[in-house]
This record gives C-alpha cells, structure tokens and sequence, in this order.
C-alpha cells in the first residue's frame, strides 16, 4: 500500500522508508514554534526539566501576538518572561511588538516555513503552513518544551481524508467559504487526528491565502492538519518569500484514504456559520435578517493582503451601518504597510472602522473587540465557541472577509452580490 503525502513527509523526517496509520514513529522537527500565551507554560517545563539550552536558535520560534501589545500586568508579565527567554538562549526568531504579526500569516510571510517540513507549534492552527506541502500541526506546551529541548517529537501517523477539488470559485467566494461548506458537510470531528488532503484540478484555481485559510481551519473539523500538494503557485510564493531548500513529496497513487469527497468549486455560495460551532454552516442567500453589532475582519485566518482587498472593495464609498462596530486587523507589519501604501487602510477608516496593529486580540476574546451579552459579531476568524468573543450570552457568526464587510454597512448579515444589485 502507498502513502499519502502527510505519512511522505513523516517517513522521511523519522528515518523510515515507509510508515503507516496508527503507527508511532518520533520525528526530527524543522520548526518549534510558540506564542505569549503558551510559551510560558512551555518555558517552566523546559526549566523544571533543568534543560540549558534549546536545541537549535534557528528552529525555535516565538511571536507574542494574543494578548500584545499587552493589555493588561498579567499579559504584561508574560511577555516579559517569553522575552527574557528568548534573549538568554539566543533565538534568531523571536518577534517584538512593533516586529511581529500574528504568527501564522508572519511565519510564511518570513519563509522560516517550507514545504517538506514538519513543523509543531503551540497553538491550535499552527496547521495553517499545510498550504505550503508541510505538515504542520498543533501541540501543547509540554510537547513544545520537549521540542525545543531535543528537536525530536512522537507522532502516531494520522490516516486520511482526501478532497478533490473541481472548478473554479464564483465571485465573492472564498477559500473561507469551501473550509466551512466542508465542515458544514463533515462535522467538527468529522476529520479527527487525520489528514485533510487537497488535490484535484480545482487546487490550481486556488490562491495560496485561499490554502493558507483552508488549512489554518482544519483543526475545526478535528484534523490532524491540512495540506495541498506543491504546485506552480507555492514554489512561486516559496521563491518570493524563503531562501531555505525545500522538498517535494507527492501522495502515491495506491495511497490509502478513509473517505473521498468531490467538491465542484463553481457551485459554492458564499457561507456564514451560526454559533455555536463552525460546524453548523448556512448559505448567507438562505438564512433570515439577523442584526449585528461588530464585524471582525482580520486574524490568523483572514488577515492577508487578500483579504483585506476584498474587504476594501466592498467598503469603499460605504459608511458602516451607525449600530455597527469594525475592527480591522492586518496579519502582519508588512501587510500594514502594504494595505497603507495601496490605500486600504484610507478606505477603511473613511468607512468608520477602526484599522490596528496586528494581533490576535479580539479572536479569542483578548482585548481589542470583546463581546457584552447579547451582542453578535460577525467575524473572519475561525471559532464560534460560546464566550469565544467575550460574554457567554454573544454570538459569533464566522465569515470570509466578503460577506463580512457587506454586513458591516448593512448592520445586517449580508451577501455582498445583493449588496452589488442593490448599488446596480
């Protein structure tokens, strides 16, 4: 029997000719990566386990961006400890406020990400880099501690998913928009400890923000972690953004899959998904008014240049509904400063948003963007847990940046080609 790309790349990475599902294998890690809220726990493993130094200052990596710029002792304290860290063992990627984004659109940004690697972070969505052909994937702090102390990590190889991609999306859909038809289809543990793969003629209709998103909200059904094979546009996206070396693997055509689903990407709508679960997904052209308070566009998820173009485009000659509140918030420095240079940023604010620093905040109810009870937010992140946002009585209604601009000027969740007709 072959292999899938995912048991590829962790056959390669421990030594092995081949692996297969179920099995537990300990791997050589590319990438260790933390944040300012999970590095700490991490931190005080790694010292109780007396451990003087990290395994590699090159391969660990730290971006404080959930509760920065700090908001408040505790957050404060945090940072301090993580930095205070990363200076003493001298890690190469450690990135400061003013430096920073929000880790999972920075770390390809940077190309300390590339395909054939395998990477783990502490933190849920570190499977976003499977846009790229590496497998990426979540962990807790303690198996972060045992990363950065030995660059080894166990793994018991996933079983998969596969999903094969026809066609080309309308306008006004997204990659946001496929990743929640998808877990609307599967269920939250639809994909649990697997890995979702993407293939198909489809894939080459797909940007690399689209994959970046797709694969960031693989865990919403229970994955393992997300990946795409490597095409013409990652190793363009690899050539702009990364001078590491890096490997191809491919799936084999006798490779084992649990399922295959056929997805024909001209026949997507655009799709919110109701609280509380990313799961329970709904056409924006099917569903009744519902009024909102706040529009979140922005995180780790929908925060790329992408999206904020195609948030700008919507907004632009708009005012945000009077009752509604706008945050936007760019993934990184950079795409601040781009979003500035081609006038987003303008947009936004004649608009009445308000445009941030990069950051996490609101997404997980940090700061910046926190719900009262009985409010609704729709938002481009990717949980819709309750309390997620803030108060346990709001509701988080998920979102491509499309349809989240367009309910921002209507005060309503709102599919942007009505709004397009109605402006006709």
């Amino acid at each position: 029997m072959g292999m899938t790309m995912t048991q590829k790349i962790l056959a390669a990475h421990a030594g092995l000719t081949s692996v297969e599902a179920g099995q537990l294998i300990e791997c050589d890690l590319d990438i260790v990566m933390g944040n300012d809220v999970t590095t700490p726990v991490a931190i005080r493993e790694f010292e109780k386990a007396g451990i003087e130094k990290v395994f590699d200052q090159n391969k660990v990596v730290i971006v404080p961006d959930h509760f920065t710029p700090n908001k408040d002792i505790q957050s404060a304290t945090h940072s301090k400890m993580v930095r205070e860290f990363a200076h003493k063992h001298g890690i190469v990627n450690y990135f400061e406020v003013g430096r920073m984004g929000i880790e999972h659109c920075l770390l390809p940004e940077k190309g300390i990400v590339t395909a054939g690697d395998v990477v783990v972070g502490a933190d849920s969505h570190t499977c976003t880099y499977g846009a790229l052909g590496a497998f990426s994937t979540g962990v807790g702090s303690t198996d972060m501690a045992c990363g950065m102390a030995l660059g080894k990590l166990w793994f018991k190889v996933p079983s998969a998913i596969r999903f094969v991609l026809k066609g080309k999306m309308p306008k006004y859909v997204s990659g946001k928009d496929l990743i929640l038809h998808i877990i609307g289809m599967i269920g939250v543990d639809g994909a649990l400890y697997k890995s979702m793969e993407f293939t198909g003629e489809g894939v080459a209709n797909l940007t690399m923000d689209d994959r970046f998103t797709i694969c960031n909200m693989a865990i919403e059904a229970g994955g393992k972690n997300g990946i795409f094979p490597v095409d013409e546009k990652t190793m363009e996206y690899l050539k702009e953004h990364s001078t590491k070396p890096y490997h191809i693997y491919e799936a084999d055509p006798d490779a084992d899959y649990e399922a295959t689903y056929e997805i024909d990407l001209s026949q997507l709508r655009p799709v919110v998904a109701f609280p509380h679960l990313p799961e329970n997904a709904h056409y924006v052209d099917e569903i009744e008014q519902i009024r909102i308070d706040q529009v979140v566009i922005g995180s780790c998820t929908n925060g790329r240049i992408s999206d904020l173009r195609a948030a700008a485009e919507i907004l632009k000659g708009h005012k945000i509904a009077d009752w509604v509140r706008c945050i936007v918030l760019p993934g990184t420095q950079a795409i601040y400063l781009q979003a500035v240079k081609e006038g987003l940023a303008e947009i936004f604010v004649e608009a009445g948003a308000a445009f941030s620093t990069p950051t996490c905040g609101p997404c997980l109810g940090g700061h910046m963007g926190i719900l009262a009870a009985g409010e609704r937010a729709v938002s481009t992140t990717n949980r819709n847990f309750v309390g997620r946002m803030g108060h346990v009585d709001s509701e988080v209604y998920l979102a491509s940046p499309a349809v989240a601009a367009a309910s921002a000027i209507t005060g309503y969740i709102t599919n942007p080609a009505d709004l397009e007709k109605e402006e006709a």
